[in-house]
């Protein structure tokens, strides 16, 4: 018997037997491709608390011990590259005897030893690259503030001695440039609010790589240098004032009440941290008011924003890092802003309250924290630096006797 094909029937069916060998293979592919990478079909959705505030968890395995018997001291900037690589500050001027109990021929204890000041981990916590500390160069920074590593490679660091400025060193850490702008040796400059050319405490800055700029808080201004030739460009006080008008005055303190500290038009000491988003507002904190001012790249005045107001401000009773007998004042130490597209959160260190704020960057609502004082894995004690990646995480570090870094990981749905 012989058997008949129609030859549209037969195109038919070996269209009908390509199609779903098509089909099976792209649901193959699809497959393996959403197991390598199962964030490419549908976002993570970070979890928020009944308040709206993102939520977070401690790894308490994170990061492990630093090699080489390197005691981990006081943590005064942290730093995140665009590779989610994370640089720290060991600081280890305040070290104490059981602390580094290894140095010595032979040694008193069994670890550790003072370690470099500049620390690279992987995000694993893994060491990769450290170097500085004491001696390391002729102006070597005596009281560490601030670390960036920059999108070019380069890592700047800067500290708030009498002689420190700001620092620019290759990744490897050679030092490729030198800001300057350094008072007299041995001449304690008064308060000037005027004069831009010598600067003490210029350890805490910003860069602005766009704008090839760098950002300076000092006494009770912004000040904006370039990046590159160290030449003054513009500055501001307190609620855009220009620096004519800033006050080389004191500060008054206040009679604390819980309540927050009294309404004051100019900058209130100490200026704490500056941080820059990327739709160009520009925040500075103020320790001595619980309070962020923010501002236009070029000092126009946005906006006013409290946080943690009822904490005390300044004045009688406010000890720090020298006056241990006393707590700490003010809620304004270091921020970080989330990397996600609109920059939602500011998360905000606060070393007095032992605490991260969590806080809506729209409405400068705080809508949360993490934290407490203590030393178990997610507490937190005088928390004095913070920086988030990529990926969400945050990672803070503390000084006085926390001595540590934490990674806080996002809680998802």
């Amino acid at each position: 018997m012989t058997i008949k094909f129609n030859r549209i029937s037969l195109q038919a069916f070996f269209s009908s037997i390509l199609s779903t060998s098509a089909s099976v293979l792209s649901g193959l592919f699809l497959v393996v491709l959403l197991a390598s990478n199962p964030l490419s079909a549908q976002e993570k959705v970070q979890a928020l608390d009944e308040n709206g505030a993102p939520m977070f968890k401690v790894d308490p395995f994170w990061p492990g011990p630093l090699p080489n018997r390197w005691s981990m001291q006081q943590v005064t900037g942290i730093g995140v590259d665009h590779m989610d690589h994370i640089w720290f500050l060991n600081r280890g001027n305040l070290a104490q005897g059981d602390e580094i109990g290894g140095i010595g021929n032979p040694p008193r204890t069994d670890c550790c030893i003072r370690g470099p000041e500049v620390i690279e981990m992987d995000q694993e916590g893994n060491v990769i690259n450290a170097w500085g500390g004491p001696g390391y160069n002729s102006t070597w920074p005596t009281s560490l503030q601030t670390v960036i590593a920059d999108r070019d490679g380069f890592v700047w660091v800067g500290g708030l001695g009498a002689q420190d400025s700001i620092q620019k060193y290759t990744r490897e850490g050679e030092l490729v440039w030198d800001f300057g702008h350094r008072p007299p040796e041995g001449v304690t400059l008064e308060e000037n609010n005027q004069q831009t050319d010598v600067l003490p405490r210029k350890g805490r800055f910003q860069l602005d790589q766009d704008a090839r700029e760098i950002y300076i808080i000092n006494w009770k201004r912004v000040l904006v240098y370039g990046m590159d030739d160290g030449e003054f460009k513009r500055g501001w006080g307190g609620h855009g004032m220009p620096l004519s008008e800033v006050s080389n005055d004191p500060i008054a303190a206040y009679e604390w009440d819980g309540s927050r500290p009294p309404e004051e038009r100019q900058f209130v000491p100490d200026l704490h941290f500056l941080e820059i988003a990327t739709d160009g507002l520009v925040y500075v904190g103020e320790r001595g008011q619980n309070r962020i001012q923010v501002f236009q790249k070029d000092g126009t005045w946005v906006e006013d924003f409290y946080v943690a107001e009822g904490t005390p401000g300044r004045g009688e009773g406010c000890g720090g890092l020298r006056v241990t007998e006393m707590a700490p004042c003010g809620s304004m130490y270091k921020l970080a802003i989330s990397k996600d597209a609109e920059q939602k959160y500011l998360y905000m260190a606060d070393g007095t309250n032992n605490r991260v704020w969590l806080v809506d960057r729209q409405s400068g609502e705080t809508l949360g924290s993490f934290g407490g004082n203590g030393r178990y894995a997610g507490q937190l004690h005088w928390v004095n630096a913070i920086a988030t990646d990529s990926l969400g995480n945050i990672y803070t570090g503390e000084v006085e006797h926390g001595k540590r870094i934490q990674k806080f990981e996002p809680v998802w749905e």
